[in-house]
């Protein structure tokens, strides 16, 4: 299924070789009532919300207006980028930086959230305005735009942190910047040594598909290994100037992913989502994620229930190929990262046996090896390939047995119940089993207990 250009209603004077110009589209975005109500028949809420102050910003593509049906405000391309006045409702626990980027900014623009990677934000500019927009608090703002001094922070941070091998750019959309500024970054970012991935996340072959130049392919190509995630939210998005655009991409040898958001009224159903999913793997495009829509200013009337996404990956899998089905997201409010969510399939567990289900309730056991060795792994391949993540291994650490618990940090405080130190907490090391915080030892693919002096988890390098 392609989504028709209604181009010849409204763009019919345009030459072909204007409307092929990414930067003629750019400079001819629509942002105003006066604009949008010469392609659209525009309803009193979407009036009211464009007319109003300290509004996130509007701009949207005549490619991705053209897309819109002019008559019908239920339109799911005309949700996402024009306002509502249901933008300036609040609601409960509405934040301005739901997933606390800015906490995790070592630099500015730069967000270290998980061990081996980063995001790497490099202009707060698009090509049109999602209206869900979960960096609303600087996208679109020309003054909040990244300083030339502050590329040069990031690009210090990453030298000097070699944990990091993986550097996601970001924004705003990195595919808006002039091309020889863009490959100054990428280039950059490619000479240092430990860095293995570069990604881009962006919306541009989506919004602005004739920026996916051959020129920009062939600059592309250069800094190999490169990987790209597009944004598609639903199947009228998907049409042959896309297709193209992801068959350069593809045949430069970016691999595409697909990032989309779970919103109300645009693509929330089992039915449609499936569609989408068919759609994206057709122009050889993984679906990657679909994410929880965030705690964001302006985004509660696109916000579902979290049950509504499990029923749509219930729908999926079995249903599609595995390849097709996208992980649904809940990236944690307050910062704790993405967390995926499905439905469950294993029922029930014992020694020895799993109980699970499929996609249709045939309920199975698999028969689990009794005679399996975790430690069976040469202890010394082991040890090379761990690497050091300081402060984040998590429940890893609890299972590899470096530690035993997790705890808040004022758990030791609440529960000292102001008393100082005596005889009875003298000692914390009787609070550890043995063999947390020491490995034990390998001999012959064998496990033997560990007779070293325990080592306190807070002293690991």
């Amino acid at each position: 299924m392609t989504t028709p250009s209604r181009r010849a209603l409204f763009y019919k004077d345009v030459p072909d070789e204007k409307w092929s110009d990414w930067r003629w589209q750019m400079s001819n975005r629509l942002n105003t009532v006066a604009e949008l109500a010469n392609v659209l028949e525009l309803t009193e809420s979407e009036r009211k919300a464009l007319e109003a102050k300290n509004l996130f910003r509007v701009d949207v593509t005549p490619y991705f207006a053209s897309l819109i049906d002019p008559n019908d405000p239920y339109d799911p391309i005309r949700r996402q980028i024009i306002p509502t006045d249901r933008e300036m409702v609040p609601f409960t626990s509405m934040m301005e930086d739901s997933l606390a980027e800015d906490r995790h900014s070592p630099v500015p623009g730069l967000v270290h959230r998980y061990p081996d990677r980063v995001l790497m934000l490099v202009t707060t500019q698009c090509a049109s305005y999602c209206r869900y927009c979960t960096r609303s608090r600087i996208v679109g703002d020309p003054s909040q735009t990244f300083s030339r001094k502050e590329f040069e922070a990031q690009i210090d941070y990453l030298e000097r942190t070699p944990q990091v091998r993986d550097v996601l750019f970001s924004g705003g959309d990195p595919l808006v910047l002039a091309p020889k500024l863009l490959e100054e970054i990428i280039s950059r970012v490619r000479a240092i040594p430990h860095i293995e991935i570069i990604r881009i996340g962006s919306r541009v072959p989506v919004f602005l598909p004739m920026r996916v130049t051959e020129e920009l392919c062939d600059m592309i190509q250069k800094y190999h290994p490169f990987w790209m995630n597009i944004h598609v939210n639903h199947p009228n998005e998907i049409t042959p100037e896309l297709a193209q655009a992801c068959d350069r991409l593809t045949r430069a040898g970016v691999p595409l992913g697909n990032q989309s958001v779970l919103l109300a009224g645009v693509n929330d159903s089992v039915h449609i989502q499936r569609q989408l999913v068919h759609e994206l793997v057709k122009m050889r495009v993984r679906p990657y994620y679909l994410y929880q829509c965030d705690l964001v200013d302006g985004a509660g009337h696109f916000r579902t229930s979290v049950s509504k996404g499990i029923e749509i990956i219930e729908g999926l899998r079995g249903h599609t190929s595995g390849f097709a089905v996208p992980h649904f997201i809940v990236d944690a409010p307050g910062g704790g990262g993405k967390i995926p969510v499905m439905p469950n399939y294993v029922l029930s567990q014992a020694p020895g046996k799993v109980v699970l289900r499929n996609y249709e309730g045939f309920v199975t056991t698999y028969t689990e090896p009794d005679d399996y060795n975790p430690h069976a792994v040469a202890p010394l391949e082991e040890k090379a390939l761990r690497r050091p993540e300081p402060g984040q291994e998590g429940v890893l650490g609890l299972l590899e047995g470096h530690d035993m618990f997790i705890k808040p940090q004022t758990f030791d405080d609440v529960h000292d119940r102001g008393g100082g130190k005596h005889r009875l907490k003298a000692n914390d090391q009787k609070w550890k089993p043995l063999g947390i915080g020491q490995p034990p030892d390998l001999i012959e693919g064998e496990t033997r207990e560990a007779s070293l002096p325990l080592i306190d988890s807070g002293d690991r390098k």
